[in-house]
């Protein structure tokens, strides 16, 4: 059956029968009474109670994300940098470790520089050439434990650098010979007639120990790229230039010559300067003038240069000696100062039917020094067209010369003639070597004296050894070959008890010696000093001296 509907006005009396049901609050004295705030209080922690379990939610579910970003970038960066990491500039976060070690190390290799600086100059180098290394793996390695500190920001790691001192030490070195600039003692200059002193000058030096270790200090604070290198003055000798104005004025007001001598045509070059020129030549040392080599050398160089002067081919004058030289003149207050002039080696140019015993004779040069100065040519084997160095004349005097003595030989005519101060002291016959032992034409000059002198050849030599001669009266005058002199003598005594020749002269006899008669022997021995020219001419070697074309026109 059908239930009835009610109707709104039934459903109002229904819901207030039921209220009037409810017990009413009674006010009760001896019962605890009813608090409103304290019900509106339960009501409100009720309400917060309901609301806390979403904000533990919420919380909890941050947490999980953050774990779960963790592991997820702990995962993703295991072989890779953390991220928003830099070094040396760089940005290596998030790359693969052995990439970010290559950048690295690219990086320093070419991009890297440093500057090392002083008061008036700089250098940019490289740190290798400084002795500053790079370890890229260690430098990833401390990256690597950065974590995410890099964000959001970013991170910089220093790099992890070492430092190799031998090498450092080395550079800087290096850079002080850059850096030196020498102390200048007082100069003078003539000015408008008169000699004006002009005050010396501090030099400047690299104090190595210092600078390697301010840099050694400054890298232990951390990466540098720019160093100050230190440096100190240096005082010069003598930088007040009127304690010897007056010595300097006399000098350079006084004629001073320059004379460089030539051995082999016994000539003498003479050169003059002006007083402008002379006043550069000297500088102030704490006791006397000495000669100043910068502006002498120029004046050197020009000289050897010029087509004004009338020097022998290929000789020049040697800029040490001539500092030497004018030294010795300034000591002795000297108004001259002598030197010799000197010799170049040169290419000589093989021709037709020419052997090296040839070139060496034709060049007055003992053949083994030829040989010596080409090591890489036979010169058993030679070509038209060949070129061959032959060393310079000077290996022939290698003692200080006696230029006023002058001994002229003469293969030809076998002829020996002396000469002091040019004039004529001897002349006599000699006997030179035969041709299987010549004697060699040349300059040279009187190296040694011996009273009696051994000798010896492959001629005397048998089953017992080998037989020695006795010469008398030896002076030797140019090696043969290492160790083996030929010179002039007397008379030779031989093993067999007779005398080489006979005792004869005139005729060639002797393994290449010059040798005289006894008498005449012990003569120019006791004439000649050490250092004596011998010049020894011959259809190879034409006279090089107007002395020796005085002998050939006898």
């Amino acid at each position: 059956m059908e239930k009835p509907k009610s109707s709104a006005r039934q459903r109002q009396l229904a819901r207030q029968s039921r209220q009037s049901r409810q017990p009413m609050a009674v006010r009760n004295s001896d019962a605890h009474p009813q608090k409103p705030f304290t019900g509106i209080s339960l009501n409100i922690l009720q309400k917060t109670e309901c609301k806390h379990p979403t904000a533990i939610k919420f919380v909890s579910l941050a947490l999980i994300v953050l774990i779960l970003l963790i592991v997820v970038l702990n995962i993703f960066f295991s072989n890779r940098l953390p991220p928003n990491v830099f070094i040396l500039d760089n940005a290596v976060g998030g790359m693969p470790l052995d990439e970010a070690i290559s950048l690295l190390e690219s990086t320093w290799a070419q991009d890297r520089t440093m500057t090392l600086s002083s008061e008036t100059q700089e250098w940019i180098v490289s740190p290798t050439q400084l002795g500053i290394h790079l370890d890229a793996e260690a430098s990833i390695a401390i990256a690597m434990d950065v974590g995410v500190a890099g964000i959001p920001f970013g991170v910089y790691v220093d790099p992890v650098i070492s430092i190799d001192r031998d090498r450092m030490l080395q550079f800087l070195q290096y850079l002080s010979d850059e850096i030196y600039d020498p102390p200048v003692n007082a100069r003078y200059e003539w000015r408008n007639n008169s000699t004006i002193g002009i005050p010396g000058q501090v030099g400047t030096e690299l104090d190595v120990d210092a600078t390697l270790n301010q840099i050694y200090q400054s890298l232990a604070e951390g990466p540098q790229f720019e160093f100050l290198l230190v440096t100190s003055t240096i005082t010069p000798p003598s930088g007040n230039p009127e304690i010897l104005l007056e010595e300097a004025e006399k000098f350079i007001t006084a004629p001073f010559e320059l004379s460089a001598y030539d051995p082999f045509s016994d000539r003498s070059f003479s050169f003059t300067a002006t007083p402008e020129t002379l006043g550069t030549w000297i500088e102030a040392s704490e006791s006397q003038l000495v000669a100043v080599q910068e502006t002498l050398g120029e004046y050197i160089e020009t000289v050897n240069h010029s087509s004004e002067v009338d020097l022998p081919e290929n000789t020049y004058l040697d800029l040490t000696e001539v500092v030497q030289s004018v030294n010795r003149a300034l000591s002795t207050r000297s108004n001259s100062a002598q030197i010799m002039l000197r010799s170049r080696p040169i290419l000589y140019e093989v021709n037709s039917g020419d052997t090296g015993y040839g070139i060496a004779r034709k060049a007055g040069i003992p053949f083994f020094l030829i040989e010596q100065e080409n090591p890489d040519i036979d010169l058993s084997i030679l070509s038209p067209g060949d070129v061959v160095t032959l060393p310079s004349r000077d290996v022939t005097l290698p003692i200080q010369v006696i230029s006023n003595k002058r001994i002229i030989v003469d293969l030809e005519t076998q002829t020996l003639a002396a000469y002091e101060d040019d004039e004529l002291v001897f002349n006599w016959q000699i006997s030179s070597g035969i041709s299987e032992a010549p004697t060699s034409p040349g300059v040279y000059q009187i190296l040694s004296h011996e009273p009696v002198a051994s000798g010896s050849s492959y001629s005397l030599c048998g089953e017992a050894g080998c037989g020695q001669w006795e010469l008398n009266w030896f002076m030797g005058i140019y090696e043969v070959v290492p160790g083996l002199v030929n010179g002039f003598h007397g008379a030779v005594l031989l093993p067999n008890g007779t005398f080489l020749g006979g005792n004869n002269v005139g005729t060639p006899y002797t393994l290449g010696c010059v040798m005289s008669r006894d008498d005449q022997a012990r003569q120019l021995y006791e004439w000649a000093n050490e250092g004596t020219i011998v010049e020894i001419i011959s259809a190879d070697y034409p006279p090089q001296s107007e002395l020796a074309r005085r002998v050939i026109n006898f």
